[in-house]
């Protein structure tokens, strides 16, 4: 796959203020040194995804400030890691500038639409970042696969998607797209597991059931729509997602070298004087706390 960081955006970052500088290049580094040992472990997970998300908030404020436009696709087979990535990046920033779009099922009227119709009043406006959980790509997978969809439709649907997507970059937005890999014996741990923790329990659904069976179909359809949609403008990249954790971090730092972002400057913040007190006093009317079992 392409890469989309070039000499400009390299020295943009490595510049004074640490632009992405000083803690994008550890957390590069770090991985390439912790790619040959198993797991990675939660303490040194912690301290990269630290890193991570100053840099994730650095990027939110070129994206407000310079009125930046960003979209990123999530796809991937059922718990490949989806969820968690996009959770992971979404934790330490505002979810007015980066926004997550999960649709549900199509409704009836949505059904006689132009197919990617839906999707389109979510794309992002000037200063935002929106994060599709899953995107137009179910009828390449999911669609065709469960056969919600004819292959006439299908055949449409990969005629018509590098050309919306080109209209889409047209129009001044940086499209990412991600799909996440997980092997056949990581997914049925995963999906065992929900199964058996009631803490996951909700995650399991008949259609993850159905799909559990079919693998290589889906794999026909991932392939099928990686040959028809993986354009120089708008390429697939893949991330490898058995180890959840690693494949968090090797998304966030890839998806801060594919945009141009730079260290914005910022005012000196300092907290005023608090008013004095001028005759209040504490209420005696009782309150109602909560039972502090902890």
């Amino acid at each position: 796959m392409a890469e989309m960081r070039n000499d400009k955006t390299r020295n943009d970052r490595n510049g004074a203020n640490g632009k992405h500088g000083a803690n994008g290049r550890h957390a590069e580094k770090a991985l390439e040194a912790l790619a040959a040992h198993g797991r990675l472990k939660n303490r040194q997970y912690e301290k990269e995804l630290a890193l991570l998300h100053i840099e994730l908030v650095k990027l939110q404020e070129w994206v407000v400030q310079t009125g930046a436009k960003v979209c990123v696709i999530f796809e991937g087979r059922d718990s490949a890691g989806k969820g968690g990535t996009i959770k992971a990046i979404t934790e330490r920033v505002s979810p007015r500038v980066f926004r997550v779009i999960a649709l549900p099922a199509p409704t009836d009227r949505e059904k006689t639409q132009m197919y990617i119709q839906r999707y389109l009043p979510h794309l992002p406006a000037a200063g935002e970042i929106v994060l599709f959980d899953r995107s137009w790509y179910n009828r390449a997978g999911v669609e065709r696969v469960m056969g919600f969809c004819t292959e006439e439709q299908v055949e449409h649907f990969f005629k018509a998607v590098p050309l919306i997507e080109h209209a889409i970059i047209g129009s001044g937005i940086i499209l990412l797209k991600y799909w996440l890999e997980v092997s056949e014996e990581e997914q049925t741990r995963r999906l065992q597991a929900r199964i058996t923790d009631e803490r996951k329990t909700w995650k399991l659904t008949p259609m993850d059931l159905r799909s559990y069976s079919r693998w290589y179909d889906y794999s026909r359809a991932r392939d099928d729509m990686f040959a028809a949609t993986d354009t120089e403008q708008a390429p697939w990249h893949v991330v490898r997602s058995d180890d959840k954790k690693r494949a968090r971090l090797n998304l966030i730092t890839h998806l801060l070298n594919s945009v141009p972002y730079k260290t914005m400057p910022r005012e000196k913040v300092k907290l005023p004087k608090r008013q004095k007190p001028e005759g209040y006093r504490e209420s005696n009317r009782p309150l109602r706390y909560v039972p502090e079992k902890y």
